[in-house]
């Protein structure tokens, strides 16, 4: 069935789309950086969908496989994970310093106290 091989891209870009809106249209930091990591697993999805193939195997040389999967793909999406755990908690610790220093998490409250100040 065609649209069954379909299905996992619409569940990817459904992914992506949210975790957009998610950054876009929350104030709170924290639900900011929860965005951000929804978008970033619907981009791990898509690379390791992508690297996929039917009948393939890993490429060790043998003489009965004719099909082999690239590895490069799952390789990349494991060092951006890593680089996506960095970086989420890079983040977190950023909103708790800001937190320290405003009070607030809040995009706007933190604005205010900018133009206040």
């Amino acid at each position: 069935m065609e649209f069954s091989g379909l299905f996992v891209y619409w569940i990817i870009v459904a992914l992506m789309m949210s975790g957009l809106y998610i950054v876009i249209a929350q104030n709170n930091l924290v639900k900011k950086i929860v965005g951000l990591n929804v978008f970033q697993v619907s981009v791990f999805l898509l690379y390791i969908t992508m690297g996929k193939v039917t009948g393939g195997t890993a490429p060790i040389l043998a003489d009965n496989i004719t099909v082999y999967s690239n590895p490069l793909p799952h390789v990349l999406i494991l060092t951006a994970i890593v680089v996506g755990v960095a970086t989420t908690s890079l983040g977190l610790a950023l909103v708790v310093r800001i937190h320290e220093a405003y009070g607030t998490i809040e995009d706007d409250e933190i604005l205010e106290q900018d133009d206040d100040a």
